[in-house]
């Protein structure tokens, strides 16, 4: 179903497209969403409209069935990848959780620049993603889902989350149709 409408207060939030995530192999391929994730901040730039990185640093306490990755982490490891090209005017956040809310600055910054609406991109669909979208509809934010500027490393859980989860939270909208909706007039600042 094609995109509604862009709020005149929207902000686009990257979710985890740093070095030591983008180099999983994903489906779709990482770099493939690095590159619409960039194209979109462009867009969002272009309107003098919010765009947020978020990447993450850490993780929750607490047992999980899955077990955790051990040892140290490369120091770049957290470090946004050079090809989202990342300008003074973005805004960043580091979450040490799944979910990009949750203990971060994320919905004091969004609030005070007015916003209404976001525009959700990155890794893992199911998990950093998903996370972030279900906290920001339980904020009353309205949502955009761009379907293929996410991507995870497990397909089915991927497919899942598009077809099932983002449906009941926000609408789902594309790339090109993110874009040619920031050509109207109605997405500005």
């Amino acid at each position: 179903m094609p995109l509604t409408a862009l709020d005149p207060k929207t902000a686009l939030v990257a979710i985890d497209l740093q070095k030591g995530i983008v180099g999983m192999q994903t489906t779709p391929p990482s770099a493939d969403i690095v590159r619409a994730a960039a194209q979109l901040a462009s867009g969002f730039r272009a309107r003098n409209l919010p765009v947020v990185w978020v990447n993450v640093a850490g993780g929750a306490p607490g047992r999980t069935d899955t077990p955790r990755p051990s040892g140290a982490r490369p120091a770049d490891w957290a470090d946004l990848v050079p090809e989202l090209d990342v300008q003074p005017t973005d805004h960043r956040v580091t979450k040490l959780q799944l979910g990009a809310f949750e203990g971060t600055s994320l919905d004091q910054y969004l609030r005070r620049k007015g916003i209404t609406q976001i525009v959700l991109v990155g890794i893992s669909t199911s998990i950093g993603v998903e996370s972030t979208a279900r906290a920001a509809f339980d904020k009353g934010y309205n949502m955009v889902l761009v379907t293929d500027a996410m991507a995870d490393r497990d397909p089915d859980m991927h497919r899942h989350s598009i077809e099932k989860v983002f449906p009941r939270l926000g609408e789902r909208s594309t790339v090109e149709e993110l874009l040619q909706a920031l050509q109207k007039p109605s997405a500005s600042a």
